[in-house]
């Protein structure tokens, strides 16, 4: 979390000596600030301090780097804002603005942090501070993790308490009334006797007074909005259809693109004839791009049929062949020379094997695609030595540098338009887009280019979530856990993704192990290894990451062990749990429910704990196990985030999150064949339906120091937990996804 506190220029940069346009407020997060990304785009009269607030004359825009997929990013940011400024949500404008070094995410050096230093005091303190440095001089502007509220928590509420404090000195300045004499109420400055000024009327009396500094954030007692039911700003927008997003974004001058990659992806273009395409009606040219051709037509179904059209010599992909021969990959993994960490090592776990009957099992976790729902794309337009791009992405420094490298021109000459994102899931991670649209504008200089995905292309060349399989050996003694001994085999997701943005990545990939290592059970003798396999389908972050497989192997492999001891999968967790945290999610997981034990009549329960971006969250699913096949009833989650600032969207995430997972644990996965992705659109890669969706019950808790984020957590705990529920209900014991391969669902 951002835990600035001063500001570290004098006052305000004004563009001219008449202020007359606008002022921004907001905080530095570290001592010697990285520069203003807004003050190269001041015009006469507007003024900026740090990027974060701006005022003008038609009110306060919020500057949100973080941005929103569908998740409300923007909507927490602007209630950060309003609830220190005083204002009504609807009041604040957003605006992601341009990218910036000074926007690098804090709270991402907390959870890279973690995997080095796993416990709370000095040396975490340490290991945050050194990794934060390193993000700091990068500039790493990302969106992900579940970091946008532990971001911009202390940023946001602290640039808003100064510019709260800096207005009323305005005002102070401007009516000769003490400062401490006034108040803020609804975006205005009121005097004693009862006149109010709005903000931007004081505009010019700003460039007149110090930034006042070091204003502390209100209590959390004196919050008006936050922690209270609220409606999301895009809520309206949304329902009505008026929502732009990337795929809305119109250009004058545009015309429409298309591309026919090589399905073996990763594999090269040996040629092409196009001739046929050449002469279907609407389209203007066809070019060859990184990996493929594209076409450009006058519309979009235009060029999606044209590509279609061209004939094309495709070269082979390097990875296995097979699905078989990608499992077999991980099952070799699993050696000394692999070892990738052990970061989890406790007791004397190979004495403890030897003195009892070992239990074995093996787990595996398919490769799964992002599939959000708006189609992939991007408006790129290369002219007179500048670029501008439109889209949704959540790496935008990459994106501008990508689009630089393309096109032959300075970083900081490439403007990007951020968009409003119809889902990701981690897909946007990647630029892939951007840069076969800035291919395309710089052989079309001049045009805006709007290239577009099919869904056959985008399914085809996702870089979908990791292949990983773990293997267990465990003991049980006395009715009790006595030994976990987990080895957890993938590819390198880190290596992979940040690989194509040119970014080496030393040391351990945290993702390997990430949900497992870091277990809160006091498991007497314990052990978690992560091995790295070679590269296989080339991979990216899926929505949880490394915890989407870990947290499925661990909690599988702990209840298989709790079973084989006969003891109660809750009361044996709970039992082993050393995190007060922890403790206190599973104690309300089983009291929501009414945990009860076995349940009878073909119904079953099953539970697990996950730790993913420092959210300790649980979920219990219970089944029902019928002729037609296994219906989901109901799932209970608690998650502890340290404060839960929108009841109602937090609800709306946890809720989300179980659906993807279950849908996904049950119906999905992504195979290769030749290199070929064999599932290309909806129709091979089901989603949960709604009359599949069970009730799912949410309790947020706030019992921690420091405030997380939701969008991710849920994930990891369901898929364990049906089938948990599952072997409950029928004995059948599921450790392989999607589960409908072994199980009917209705």
């Amino acid at each position: 979390m951002g835990r600035l506190k001063t500001f570290t220029r004098r006052a305000f940069l004004v563009g001219s000596a008449t202020v007359a346009g606008g002022v921004a407020f907001g905080i530095y997060s570290v001592r010697k600030p990285h520069e203003n990304p807004l003050t190269d785009s001041l015009a006469p009269g507007e003024a900026a301090l740090t990027p974060y607030l701006r005022l003008d004359a038609r009110g306060v825009t919020l500057i949100t780097p973080r941005a929103d997929m569908g998740q409300g990013a923007y909507h927490v940011q602007a209630a950060l804002l309003a609830e220190e400024l005083d204002l009504d949500l609807a009041e604040v404008r957003t605006d992601p603005g341009p990218p910036g070094a000074a926007y690098w995410n804090t709270a991402l050096a907390e959870e890279a942090a973690e995997f080095s230093v796993p416990s709370e005091g000095l040396m975490r303190t340490v290991a945050e501070t050194a990794v934060g440095a390193v993000m700091k001089m990068m500039g790493m502007q990302i969106t992900g993790g579940s970091t946008t509220v532990p971001d911009q928590f202390d940023k946001l509420r602290a640039a808003a308490a100064s510019a709260r404090e800096t207005l009323k000195a305005a005002a102070a300045h401007q009516t000769g009334v003490a400062a401490d004499k006034l108040r803020t109420e609804n975006g205005q400055v009121l005097l004693p006797d009862g006149s109010a000024l709005p903000y931007a009327g004081l505009i010019p009396a700003l460039a007149e007074v110090e930034v006042v500094q070091d204003v502390p954030p209100r209590d959390p007692a004196q919050w008006r909005q936050l922690g209270q039911p609220m409606q999301r700003i895009d809520i309206l927008a949304k329902s009505t259809g008026t929502q732009v997003y990337g795929i809305d974004v119109e250009v004058d001058g545009m015309v429409h693109a298309a591309v026919k990659l090589n399905p073996a992806q990763g594999g090269e273009m040996r040629g092409f004839d196009a001739s046929v395409a050449e002469k279907m009606r609407g389209v203007q040219a066809v070019l060859p791009v990184a990996g493929g051709v594209a076409v450009v037509a006058d519309n979009t179904w235009r060029a999606f049929q044209a590509a279609q059209a061209i004939e094309v010599q495709w070269g082979p992909a390097e990875m296995p062949a097979t699905m078989a021969d990608h499992w077999q990959a991980l099952a070799g993994a699993f050696t000394e020379d692999a070892r990738d960490s052990r970061q989890r090592d406790d007791g004397d776990v190979d004495t403890a094997l030897e003195a009892a009957e070992v239990i074995e099992a093996e787990y595996r976790a398919p490769y799964l695609a992002h599939a959000p729902l708006e189609p992939i794309c991007a408006v790129v337009r290369v002219r007179d030595g500048k670029a501008e791009v439109w889209t949704g992405t959540q790496v935008p420094r990459f994106v501008q540098k990508n689009v630089a490298a393309i096109a032959g021109i300075a970083t900081e000459d490439v403007t990007l338009h951020v968009q409003m994102m119809g889902g990701s899931f981690g897909h946007r991670l990647e630029d892939e887009v951007v840069k076969r649209a800035a291919e395309i504008a710089v052989q079309m200089p001049g045009v805006p280019i709007k290239l577009t995905y099919s869904r056959e292309e985008d399914m085809t060349h996702d870089f979908p979530r990791q292949i990983a399989m773990a293997r267990l050996r465990g003991t049980v003694d006395a009715g009790q856990v006595a030994a976990m001994d987990l080895s957890i085999a993938s590819p390198s997701v880190m290596v992979s993704q940040m690989g194509r943005q040119g970014i080496s990545v030393p040391g351990p990939d945290s993702q390997i192990v990430a949900g497992a290592w870091n277990a809160p059970f006091a498991i007497p003798h314990h052990r978690v290894t992560g091995y790295r396999a070679a590269p296989l389908a080339p991979i990216s972050s899926w929505r949880s990451v490394g915890a989407s497989h870990a947290g499925f192997f661990h909690n599988a492999a702990l209840d298989e062990l709790i079973h084989a001891a006969g003891a109660d999968p809750l009361a044996e967790r709970l039992r082993l749990c050393n995190d007060p945290l922890a403790r206190h999610v599973l104690e309300a997981v089983g009291e929501m429910s009414s945990w009860e034990g076995v349940l009878g009549d073909g119904r079953g329960r099953g539970v697990a704990l996950t730790t993913s971006f420092g959210v300790r969250c649980a979920e219990v699913v219970e089944v029902r196990a019928t002729d037609d096949g296994i219906r989901l009833e109901k799932v209970w989650v608690a998650a502890e985030v340290g404060r839960v600032l929108d009841p109602v969207n937090f609800e709306n995430l946890v809720q989300g999150g179980v659906i993807f997972a279950l849908g996904h644990a049950i119906h999905s996965e992504i195979t290769y064949r030749d290199g070929r992705a064999e599932q290309a659109n909806y129709d091979g890669y089901p989603a949960m339906r709604l009359y599949q969706t069970p009730e799912i019950a949410v309790r947020g808790l706030e019992n921690g120091d420091r405030v997380r984020g939701i969008g991710e957590p849920p994930v990891p705990p369901a898929a364990p937990a049906l089938a948990s529920a599952i072997f409950a209900a029928t004995g059948t014991r599921l450790r392989e996804m999607p589960f409908a391969k072994f199980v009917d669902f209705v």
